[in-house]
């Protein structure tokens, strides 16, 4: 896939490869600086096919402002791809401002009376995670600390994601909450 078919939005410090990658900040190594606060962003519609968010939503005032938004340059069919904190664990950090929960997809489905928000994602997977962002555990925590948090999070993962609506609602807190939801939603347009 072209890297200008592939967006990946809040970059920070970790800009991936074959993506056009945006932050709000200079000399991180993005191509683009933009307040993914600020809408419209400076793209065309439908103009990718893949866009992810790898812990950035939680940082913004209206994390439902951007799913809209993500959903105007996607093209039909094009996925969003997005990790953000669990919010059993996401206010463990000064400035997340939301933490997520599996009911997220709700809120994206046309027959969802509760407060669907105007425009339609199909969800194609959601995962828990107890231990995410390894690449940052890995420069944070000692070998040792990490090899156990490694071994820890592997049944953990396992059970929670056998049912992640039962351990949202019911036993996620037993084991000190989880870190992270992923989701992976389908663009629909009609």
């Amino acid at each position: 896939m072209d890297p200008k078919h592939k967006l990946n939005i809040g970059s920070g410090r970790f800009p991936k490869e074959g993506y056009t990658n945006v932050d709000h900040r200079m000399g991180v190594g993005a191509e683009i600086v933009h307040d993914l606060d600020q809408f419209p962003y400076p793209f065309k519609d439908s103009e990718f096919d893949l866009i992810e968010a790898d812990h950035v939503l939680e940082h913004l005032r209206k994390p439902f402002h951007a799913m809209k938004e993500v959903h105007r340059l996607l093209k039909p069919g094009g996925v969003f791809h997005m990790r953000v904190p669990h919010f059993s664990r996401g206010f463990t950090h000064p400035e997340h401002e939301h933490g997520f929960d599996v009911s997220l997809p709700l809120y994206f489905n046309p027959s969802f009376e509760g407060g669907y928000e105007g425009v339609e994602y199909e969800l194609k997977n959601m995962r828990l995670e107890w231990m995410a962002q390894r690449y940052l555990k890995k420069i944070t925590l000692s070998p040792f600390q990490y090899s156990i948090g490694v071994i820890i999070a592997a049944p953990l993962n396992f059970l929670a994601n056998l049912s992640p609506h039962a351990c949202s609602r019911i036993w996620c807190f037993w084991v000190g909450g989880f870190e992270e939801v992923e989701y992976k939603f389908i663009c629909v347009k009609s």
